[in-house]
């Protein structure tokens, strides 16, 4: 007997009976009980995944209404212990286990995302195994599926070094492709085609729909070596001077560098000669006195042979006659 607001009423613990196990889900079990008594099994956590406990909850409540009340109400030395007993005892249904999409294969232009798909069956509260895909009663959900089919922006193509826009590089005979440095030798440049093409390399687009900060360098510098050095350069040799006996003969004699540049650069230690002597053969019929005096054709080295006072000679003084007059 307990006092509740001053007046007296009868309290007891109730237990009900145990309703019989079956192989519904735990928290799905009616409320059942004796007359006049109200008590309730509540599932545990695992209830309905795979083997389960069902416990018993002991409630205090009043004998003439049946309604429950606060504990303290019932005498604690007249509970009884709550129960408990397995419950789903029946192994758990296999299920498909789908994983999250992984990170497509491309960012444009059509790609494909891969995601995990298993069959699985739970067989504890951390533990499970995996089956055949035909454990699996249900349609199968998909593995993979296209992704970012949207276009992709144009984009920069670089030929190879010094290759033309309108030309295919081809292997040389050692198997490299054509990459050459202008000039041939010393410090220079490569040079290279940059085009703004479709991601698919169909189409070319002005170069101002492509990004100017991500553009590839079109040269950069390169070397082939040390240059030759200039080197003496001549020419054949002209006409002899002399129509008949001694002669001389000249030619060109230049300092050229390796682009065929003028230079000053060649030593002068072994500059070839410019001029040589040569002999041409005399008819045997002499020059009248009477003729006219005047230079032999073709000789042009007459103002030389009057600078360096060769005039005295014989043979200049016939060849430059007008020339030597009066010397």
């Amino acid at each position: 007997m307990c006092v509740f607001h001053g007046c007296l009423f009868p309290t007891i613990y109730s237990i009900p009976n145990p309703p019989p196990s079956s192989g519904h889900q735990c928290n799905s079990l009616p409320l059942a009980g004796r007359a006049g008594q109200l008590a309730s099994f509540k599932a545990n956590t695992l209830a309905a995944a795979w083997t389960g406990v069902q416990r018993q909850e002991v409630v205090c409540k009043r004998l003439d209404d049946n309604s429950i009340v606060q504990n303290n109400y019932c005498d604690p030395d007249s509970k009884p212990p709550e129960n408990q007993r397995t419950c789903n005892t029946e192994p758990c249904p296999p299920e498909w286990f789908i994983g999250d999409w992984l990170e497509c294969s491309k960012t444009c232009d059509g790609g494909m995302r891969t995601r995990a798909v298993l069959c699985i069956r739970k067989i504890g509260p951390s533990e499970e195994e995996t089956l055949d895909y035909s454990g699996c009663l249900t349609h199968r959900p998909i593995e993979k599926e296209p992704c970012n089919n949207q276009s992709c922006p144009p984009q920069w193509v670089a030929l190879d070094w010094s290759e033309k826009s309108d030309t295919i590089p081809r292997p040389q005979k050692n198997g490299r492709m054509k990459n050459e440095c202008t000039p041939k030798c010393g410090p220079g440049f490569k040079h290279r085609i940059v085009l703004c093409k479709s991601s698919d390399l169909s189409r070319t687009f002005p170069a101002a729909q492509c990004s100017e900060e991500s553009k590839p360098p079109v040269r950069i510098r390169c070397s082939l070596g040390r240059c030759p050095p200039p080197r003496w350069v001549t020419g054949d040799w002209g006409q002899c001077s002399a129509q008949c006996g001694l002669g001389q003969q000249m030619r060109t004699v230049q300092c050229l560098s390796y682009t065929g540049q003028a230079s000053s650069d060649c030593p002068e230690t072994v500059r070839p000669p410019s001029m040589q002597q040569c002999e041409s053969k005399c008819d045997s019929t002499p020059i009248s006195s009477t003729e006219e005096c005047k230079d032999v054709n073709k000789v042009a080295y007459c103002p030389l042979v009057l600078k360096f006072k060769f005039c005295s000679r014989a043979y200049f003084r016939q060849m430059c006659c007008k020339t030597c007059q009066g010397h």
